[in-house]
């Protein structure tokens, strides 16, 4: 049985129902349980489950140093392309925003990557709009091939594909694979993906599962904080991490929590969720899930992500662009628009040639980062805390 599946068959209703409307006594006694149900996850997640904020965070500040140590793994996006065939109403990259585009060469990417590793980083991520003109899979192999030799860690975000055309890029070195279903609410999801393939809802939501049978040995997934009512994301995404980790045994599972940020298209969020909601969200997931990792990007501000390190967050992301070339400056002389997968050349002189307050052009990034600080102040911050940033944790060599 696939997730899809067993998706369908969950008691949502009932979930929601304890997320609205539990009461007190049902919180503390999930907060006393070693072994939670996803209705403890769903009685954390309550408002008034609020009022124990301290103590849910206390324990799941206790539990993360218990199955994780006092380390934060350190990891930087290289954006490859912002080229996209999907109208997805809340991404900058979205078909039809007219933006400056932009895909990089292999070598392009290699001086990206050589910028961060300047910086001390050992795991990258690679993430691409979906546009299969402009990012083929050969293409994705070929970037990972290049990058394996320097980088022991190189994940995937990008459009989904088969098990079959997974292979080959395990095969180059790339070992993770990060998919965010965006919303896990059908009527949302067909809302917000107005056009192109990403609109299956199944296939993306099935894209882990393949995935794993491909060879990944870790996936991530996420709901996008902001279209739907963040409970009901919460608990889809809790309940696929479960279903993963019983069925994808051998993979490491992680779990992201973005909210959404501005970006080309000026999208407004649907819904919102505190920071305190969210320090609530962060130690209920660790409470139910105590081995999954808990990624943090640079969507939040330096002050929150500082405050949420300690409740069971794992993996941060640190100096981070959102625009291919944004370490190097690779590929700005290529920039152009895109018109129904045709490329528009920029008329010489225009404006648009300096975009930047330098003068200079640039590609446009996925979405506005909160988090500026670089790589080195975050790692210094880490250390001050008490933790020790690790830039790298795995190497091929281990399973070869």
């Amino acid at each position: 049985m696939s997730f899809v599946a067993e998706f369908d068959a969950l008691p949502m209703s009932a979930l929601l129902n304890r997320t609205r409307n539990g009461a007190l006594t049902e919180a503390r006694a999930s907060l006393g349980r070693t072994d939670l149900s996803l209705m403890d996850f769903a009685s954390l997640l309550a408002p008034e489950a609020g009022e124990l904020l301290e103590p849910i965070c206390q324990k799941s500040r206790a539990l993360t140093l218990r199955r994780f140590g006092k380390v934060i793994r350190l990891f930087a996006p290289i954006y490859l392309s912002n080229e996209c065939v999907n109208n997805c109403k809340y991404c900058g990259f979205s078909r039809d925003n007219q933006i400056l585009r932009v895909t990089l060469s292999v070598d392009e990417m290699m001086r990206e990557a050589h910028a961060l590793k300047a910086q001390g980083f050992r795991n990258i991520l690679l993430v691409a709009g979906e546009h299969p003109k402009f990012v083929s899979n050969q293409y994705l192999a070929d970037c990972v091939c290049a990058l394996h030799a320097e980088f022991p860690s190189i994940s995937l975000e990008v459009g989904p594909l088969s098990a079959e055309d997974y292979r080959p890029i395990v095969a180059q070195g790339a070992d993770g694979l990060v998919i965010y279903q965006e919303s896990y609410d059908r009527a949302v999801y067909a809302e917000m993906h107005t056009a192109g393939p990403k609109r299956d809802f199944e296939w993306r939501i099935e894209t882990a599962e393949r995935a794993y049978e491909a060879g990944f040995r870790r996936l991530g997934i996420s709901a996008l904080y902001g279209l739907g009512d963040w409970r009901f994301e919460a608990l889809a995404t809790a309940a696929h991490a479960d279903y993963l980790l019983r069925n994808c045994w051998k993979s490491q599972i992680t779990i992201s929590m973005p909210r959404l940020r501005p970006c080309a298209g000026e999208f407004e969020p649907r819904s919102v969720m505190s920071d305190r909601e969210f320090a609530q969200l962060v130690a209920a997931f660790r409470l139910f899930l105590p081995d999954v990792g808990l990624v943090l990007s640079t969507r939040e501000s330096a002050s929150l992500r500082d405050g949420l390190i300690p409740l069971g967050i794992t993996m941060i992301s640190a100096g981070s662009h959102t625009e291919p070339g944004g370490y190097t400056g690779a590929g700005r002389e290529k920039l152009h628009h895109t018109q129904h997968g045709r490329v528009v050349e920029l008329t010489q002189g225009s404006s648009e040639w300096a975009s930047r307050e330098d003068g200079t052009a640039q590609a446009a990034g996925q979405f506005q980062i909160a988090d500026e600080r670089s790589s080195a102040e975050v790692a210094d911050l880490l250390r001050r805390m008490g933790y020790e940033p690790v830039w790298k944790d795995w190497d091929a060599a281990l399973t070869a």
